[in-house]
């Protein structure tokens, strides 16, 4: 099972879960945020930092962060959205540092937008 977890307090990261549940025409992604219960006992299974700031990936029993979660996602989005995960050629440092200033002003970039309730069909996909 691929599961993304990702802080379920910021606008930002909600809306790069609409991102993802929109090009995942397959449904191979579970989501689960890191303040709910499967948020926190992967984060203890996967022996996470107690703050994490950080959008995490687990494929195959492997735990992916920062840019390196984000680029192996791209891998299986649809369509073009494949190609970004070239990057993963870049070094972990070059890339997290981007991924780190992004992080550090995620909640002023989309402060005003509005969660989106799921529908039923990706309500079914939150774990």
């Amino acid at each position: 099972m691929n599961i993304i977890l990702f802080d379920g307090d910021c606008n930002f990261c909600h809306g790069g879960v609409q991102f993802i549940i929109k090009r995942d025409s397959r449904k191979q992604f579970k989501f689960a945020s890191l303040q709910s219960e499967t948020g926190k006992m992967l984060s203890e299974k996967y022996s996470l930092p107690k703050n994490i700031d950080s959008m995490v990936y687990i494929e195959n029993n492997r735990c992916y962060l920062k840019s390196t979660a984000v680029f192996h996602i791209c891998r299986k989005l649809d369509g073009a959205w494949k190609i970004p995960s070239i990057f993963l050629l870049i070094p972990a440092p070059i890339r997290n540092a981007m991924y780190d200033l992004v992080a550090k002003n995620r909640h002023k970039l989309r402060k005003n937008a509005q969660c989106k309730i799921p529908n039923k069909e990706d309500l079914e996909r939150f774990i």
